[in-house]
């Protein structure tokens, strides 16, 4: 076949069938064109729904968050938040659980003495002041009875876990301080033991 350079039209058709037709690889696979592969490697930076995705990890946050309160209610231990399933927190927890602590009965005696003190003052407005005087009793055995626990507790803590299970930041304190304010029944995590006494070693 003579070239023939004044022929352009079929030189175009050509080139097209050329560019048309696939190259083979060397294991009998045609290799795709160069806009075909970058069309495959192409990824979006943003995603393409976003809504969609932040909704599909609110799912996932909260669903992990189900499991996990689910093993507080059940005792799962193995499944519960990393800080919980920490050794002095689960140290803290018993210690509490075991002994009986006047505070954890603060919210149904308050409970009990705004309703009762509403009746008093309407029917018997003179017994309004002695109740007020054996409630602020109360509160204080209760608060005495908190420091003392918390005080025993410490010092059970450095000779078991040293002065970094109590140092600042680590909200021991406040760990047991609310536990204790709770019925026992109440509590999450729920108590290792149904009765008290079973203190920890």
């Amino acid at each position: 076949m003579t070239w023939n350079p004044f022929n352009k039209d079929k030189s175009k058709e050509s080139a097209q069938q050329s560019d048309e037709q696939p190259e083979q690889e060397g294991k009998g696979h045609p290799t795709p064109k160069r806009k075909v592969a970058q069309e495959r490697n192409l990824h979006p930076l943003v995603p393409r729904d976003r809504k969609a995705d932040r909704k599909a990890a609110k799912e996932r946050i909260k669903e992990k968050e189900d499991e996990q309160y689910e093993a507080m209610r059940t005792g799962d231990v193995a499944h519960m938040p990393r800080s919980e399933r920490d050794p002095v927190h689960i140290y803290v927890r018993n210690y509490v659980d075991a002994r009986f602590n006047i505070a954890e009965y603060f919210i149904p005696v308050l409970f009990a003495v705004m309703i009762f003190t509403l009746v008093v003052y309407m029917i018997w407005p003179w017994l309004y002041t002695p109740l007020m005087l054996l409630m602020y009793v109360y509160i204080i055995a209760a608060l005495i009875d908190i420091v003392i626990m918390w005080r025993k507790l410490k010092k059970k803590l450095i000779e078991k876990f040293g002065e970094k299970a109590v140092g600042k930041g680590t909200h021991m304190g406040s760990y047991a301080w609310g536990r204790a304010l709770q019925l026992r029944r109440w509590r999450i995590p729920v108590p290792t033991s149904k009765k008290r006494g079973n203190w920890p070693k």
